[in-house]
């Protein structure tokens, strides 16, 4: 099988250049574009994510031989949670190489966290298949390389750390507000309004609310761990 050229420039930007390209195109096939002689990337999802996750706590284990497991679990779950991959995915192009139904391009499935980050497992899986374990093992360490140093900051949810802050300063915990959702329906922005009984303030947006909420903790508990 002959791989297309955009599906060829993947390979380049992912340093795995496939024995069986089938399986890179199986990896980029969404559901809403399968038939059946067309396997959607479903299956390698599911095998991808056990591939990530064992990938992910050895190499945990080998970055700091002496954290224990109570360290070790936040760290692991900021590293495989879906919005990771999707932030990877988006770093090597994945959303450009999809191939989706008419009605998934349509609503901007190219962009949207769920469906990016599904495809960077499948991506994993395909790898694991075509190459064998320390195929995938070198995939994932070199595109989380960045994030593997700098896990511990990572592993740190933004809202419980605020809150954290906020109860040892004697303060209710921190109240989020809406101030605005704008775009389109199949894309939204939502920006939030986090407060503290300080009167201290930030405001960030995002694709999501859950997003917009953990960007304006990260600011505002940035600001305030300055400040002090």
């Amino acid at each position: 099988m002959k791989l297309s050229a955009d599906l060829r420039a993947f390979e380049g930007r992912l340093g795995h250049v496939f024995r069986t390209p089938e399986l890179l195109v199986q990896a980029v096939t969404h559901a809403s574009i399968s038939s059946p002689t067309r396997p959607d990337n479903q299956r390698l999802e599911f095998l991808g994510d056990r591939v990530l996750g064992l990938v992910m706590a050895e190499a945990l284990l080998t970055a700091d031989t002496g954290a224990a497991e109570g360290l070790l679990a936040p760290r692991f779950n900021a590293m495989v949670r879906k919005e990771t991959c999707a932030d990877v995915a988006r770093e090597i192009g994945l959303g450009d190489v999809l191939k989706l139904g008419r009605s998934e391009m349509m609503s901007g499935g190219r962009r949207k966290e769920a469906l990016l980050g599904d495809a960077l497992e499948a991506v994993i899986a395909a790898v694991y298949l075509d190459g064998g374990f320390d195929a995938a093992r070198a995939l994932i360490t070199r595109l989380w390389a960045r994030r593997i140093a700098g896990v511990e900051i990572d592993a740190r949810d933004p809202k419980t750390a605020l809150q954290e802050w906020a109860q040892a300063r004697a303060m209710t915990p921190p109240c989020y507000t809406e101030q605005a959702r704008s775009g389109p329906d199949h894309q939204p922005i939502f920006t939030v309004a986090v407060r503290l009984d300080n009167e201290e303030t930030e405001t960030a947006s995002a694709g999501t609310k859950r997003a917009a909420e953990q960007a304006a903790a990260r600011a505002l508990l940035t600001r305030m761990e300055q400040d002090t």
